[in-house]
This record gives C-alpha cells, structure tokens and sequence, in this order.
C-alpha cells in the first residue's frame, strides 16, 4: 500500500463501453507501474430478474450507464494514463475543456456507492412485465389454463392479485410473476 492519498474520482465513458475500460485502466496499472497512484476501479453492477416466456431469467445491469469509479491519485502521469485509455471521455470535472479540474466524490457519495454496491449484488430487482387492468393467464397451479385480468400488483411480496372467472363468478387469486404469463 501506498503513501499518496488517494480519492474517488467519477469517469465519464462510452456507455456500454465501463467493463473495457475498467480492463484498460487496469493493464495500464500493471504495465506502466501505477500501483502506487491508482487504487480500485469500480462499474457498479446490478442483477436484475426479468420475466421471459414465463420464466426468470438472471442477468447483470450496469447501474451507472456511462460511468466508472476510480480510486486515485492524480498527481504526476497517472491523470493523462487514465484519460487516454480508450473509451474514456473525461474525468467528471469543473470547468471546461483542459483547464478542467476533476472533482474528487464525497466521503458520503464514496459511502452511499460502496454500501450500494454491496447491495445491489445481494438483492434482486425485478422487472414487472405486467399492469392492472391487463388479461393474463395462469400458467402454475390449481387454475392453470384460467385467464384472469390482474387487478393488483404487490411489489414488495412480488405477487399479483387477479380476478379469474370460475364458473362464470369472479373469485380473486393471489399469485406469482412465474405462475402467470401475457396472453
């Protein structure tokens, strides 16, 4: 571990582009001997559950599009070594064109992404493909092959109550994202 005091720094990139970069700035640390000037380098990631053909699907989501976190020290070459790595557009910064000055994150950002981070990959979002008001039918259960029209989304317990018509008489259902699909 170093002596020089190192601070998070925002980098603007090529959206799509944060994994690439986070790679280059990696192998410009190994190749040029910046260990001492740069620190961790982060793209906060998300995992996301999407519903496809009524099954879960898992996948990674980059949580901030457009954006990678570095720990540095941007005293002598390590500034112009990060800047010109490819695919990296500019150091959030006040000021414009090379006059700029990049803006270190504050303790209580650095905190917020560190924390986030850290939960964003225990905890699943989840997308809800579906809306009150829209027909649906039950794919799971004691009332698959029924149709239904959900009447409300609980988010929290990740269920829908729907309205599904038995014997030509409304009954509600409570059900999972996975025991339904869209017609």
């Amino acid at each position: 571990m170093s002596n020089l005091e190192r601070k998070w720094y925002v980098i603007k990139t090529i959206s799509g582009q944060e994994s690439k970069v986070k790679s280059y700035i990696e192998n410009e640390i190994r190749d040029n001997g910046f260990q001492e000037y740069i620190g961790k380098i982060l793209v906060p990631i998300e995992k996301v559950i999407q519903m496809r053909k009524g099954k879960k699907v898992y996948r990674e989501k980059v949580h901030y599009p457009g954006y990678v976190m570095v720990e540095a020290n941007l005293d002598g070459e390590a500034f112009h070594a990060i800047k010109n790595v490819p695919g990296v557009i500019n150091f959030l910064s006040e000021g414009k064109g090379n006059s700029a000055i990049p803006i270190p994150m504050r303790k209580d950002e650095v905190n917020k992404m560190l924390g986030t981070i850290d939960q964003l990959s225990e905890n699943y979002d989840i997308n809800i493909p579906f809306v009150v008001g829209e027909t649906i039918k039950v794919i799971d259960g004691p009332f698959s092959g029924f149709n239904g029209t959900i009447e409300r989304i609980n988010e929290e317990k990740r269920k829908l109550e729907l309205a599904v018509l038995i014997f030509g008489r409304k009954t509600p259902l409570e059900l999972n994202f996975t025991q339904i699909e869209k017609i």
